[in-house]
């Protein structure tokens, strides 16, 4: 049938106006902090065969897993699909990610025949597993991570099945909070599908369907031209992983991306081989990372579907870091997720140089907290804390405190974990001169302190960049590297690694230094003036402008001496 791109575009926003809305019931709607206030959760529109043509404004790093999630679900059920069915699947190795998200899909109905499928993934707080929060780093089997849900129905014609529902919830440290996010999971879904109906409704359906297809082609379209506009081309990049959770490492990951014609090939080839831990990133979570970072050169307002994968090819051998055998853990997969959006972003600065920023901050950390009261009830904290900001760009310094277009998770608030956890927090700063030195400054890493106010509690982290920093790019610096500390400023202080489970005692203190963004362009072409601002606003020492910047600066006037930051900046050239 003829397709009106006016028509094209209303469908486009009605889907995504559903997508959207699905977030803001679930925000509504959810008990835990890493929902409610962490944003840690994705909804999307699927075809009635499974393939994505909308999005909702969430996490990236999701959607690339949505599809072959659902297709697992969608094989396993076949035709044995009706109305007000909802199915559930969590399992890594049946499309999921990993235990912890709980993928739900719904297909939407009219007139009997499947028009399309709704999809929601939530990051639930604890499912069971040998260390609560299920993103221990040393564990070595899925089995020890906690419930696995292949492919069901939680929902079946419009009633909750009370046996799966009852099989979650005697596998959860905290019930309530979890039981309240999956009820408020199927809730978003089933009002998203009274939402559908009624677009549903001025539709055929074998319109509404020739529509999503021709959105999803339109789609491919827009992304073929995009790279076609790009230089041919093939560049190599690789980067590191402190280790693997376990003690091996470092974990080296290296990418070639190559750029011919209007398709796009990353080859994750060269890859350290898996080793222990969870920290590995399935197939599918490598390749929905791998969509993000590239989803970032083509056009602002191109749809978000389907179509912008066709074009792109993602070569990740089995049996390595990045696409593990059956049963590896993969609990604490963020992590090492991180690595795979940096990688892919400094290929992009070699490939399209003066675009791209240098590596964003953060030491990409998980931490819970978990123990029961005395009245021998649990607690659980649970936080992901992955970014501290944008890496020097091109144009501008990296903006403190922020999330990264690739994370998208939003800080939990203070005020929310004294609330609800037995925690208190001592500190939440910046952390003057870390920022990555260069013409555009890094921004700067994050400090954050906890004390523990229960007797005892299960302190469990899960983070890296302590022994590889954040990058620089043209002659910019790397940002200042993670630290963590127990009891710091005591003589029991202790330097902690990156990644650890360990007992804390009442009023115990943990301090999470997180790694600074790097920097962009040589440092000794900053402006002196913005050097004097850095340290006016105390970003920057003294010091630190005079060793970093060649930037001298007389202190008790607060001014550049313009004659000695000269003669500094030239010596250092001279010295070369």
């Amino acid at each position: 049938m003829p397709i009106n791109p006016i028509k094209r575009e209303l469908v486009k926003n009605a889907l995504a106006t559903v997508a959207d809305n699905i977030i803001v019931s679930v925000i509504r709607t959810s008990r835990t902090t890493l929902v409610k206030n962490n944003l840690d959760f994705s909804s999307s529109i699927c075809d009635a065969k499974g393939e994505m043509v909308a999005q909702g404004l969430a996490l990236p790093a999701h959607l690339g897993a949505t599809m072959p999630a659902l297709r697992y679900c969608l094989d396993y059920f076949g035709d044995d699909l009706e109305d007000g069915d909802i199915m559930a699947n969590n399992d890594p190795y049946s499309g999921g990610s990993h235990l912890n998200d709980i993928f739900m899909f719904k297909p939407i109905f009219k007139n009997g025949e499947r028009v399309c499928i709704l999809a929601l993934i939530l990051h639930h707080s604890d499912l069971g597993g040998r260390v609560a929060g299920g993103n221990a780093a040393d564990s070595m089997e899925i089995f020890q991570e906690g419930v696995r849900i292949p492919p069901c129905k939680i929902q079946v014609r419009g009633t909750v099945d009370p046996t799966v529902m009852r099989f979650i919830q005697y596998n959860t440290r905290i019930p309530e909070k979890t039981m309240g996010d999956v009820r408020s999971q199927i809730a978003a879904l089933n009002a998203a599908d009274r939402d559908l109906q009624n677009i549903l409704a001025d539709y055929e359906v074998g319109e509404f369907k020739a529509y999503m297809k021709a959105l999803v082609d339109y789609t491919e379209e827009l992304a073929r031209a995009s790279i076609r506009a790009l230089p041919d081309g093939e560049v190599e990049f690789t980067e590191w992983n402190d280790d693997d959770g376990v003690g091996n490492g470092p974990i080296r990951i290296h990418l070639k991306l190559t750029v011919k014609g209007d398709r796009i090939v990353a080859d994750y080839s060269g890859t350290s081989p898996q080793m222990g831990g969870s920290l590995h990133t399935n197939y599918w979570f490598t390749a929905s990372l791998t969509y993000a970072g590239l989803r970032t050169i083509m056009p602002a307002g191109m749809p978000n579907n389907a179509g912008f994968y066709r074009p792109i090819t993602i070569i990740a051998p089995e049996g390595s870091w990045v696409n593990p055998r059956f049963p590896a853990a993969l609990g604490a997969r963020g992590q090492g997720g991180y690595r795979i959006r940096s990688i892919i972003l400094g290929a992009l600065a070699k490939l399209l140089p003066g675009r791209y920023p240098a590596c964003c901050g953060g030491s990409e950390f998980g931490l819970s907290v978990a123990g029961y009261d005395r009245a021998g009830k649990p607690f659980l904290h649970l936080e992901f804390h992955n970014m501290t900001g944008h890496g020097g760009g091109p144009d501008r310094d990296g903006q403190e405190g922020g999330p990264y277009c690739l994370g998208n998770l939003a800080n939990t608030p203070v005020e929310y974990i004294e609330a609800d956890s037995p925690l208190r927090i001592e500190e939440y700063s910046l952390i003057p001169d870390s920022g990555g030195p260069g013409e555009y400054r890094g921004s700067l890493g994050i400090a954050r302190r906890y004390r523990l106010l229960a007797e005892k509690a299960v302190v469990n982290l899960r983070s890296d960049r302590h022994k590889t920093a954040c990058w620089g790019l043209f002659g910019g610096r790397p940002g200042r590297k993670a630290r963590s500390l127990r009891n710091p400023h005591t003589n029991a202080a202790e330097e902690l690694p990156s990644k650890f489970v360990r007992e804390f005692r009442k009023d115990d203190v943990f301090l999470a230094e997180m790694a600074a963004s790097g920097g962009y362009g040589d440092p000794f072409a900053r402006d002196p003036g913005r050097v004097l601002e850095d340290v006016i606003d105390e970003k920057v020492t003294v010091a630190h402008a005079g060793e970093a910047y060649g930037v001298v600066i007389d202190p008790a006037r607060m001014e550049v001496d313009r004659e000695a930051t000269n003669s500094a900046r030239q010596g250092a050239a001279s010295r070369g």
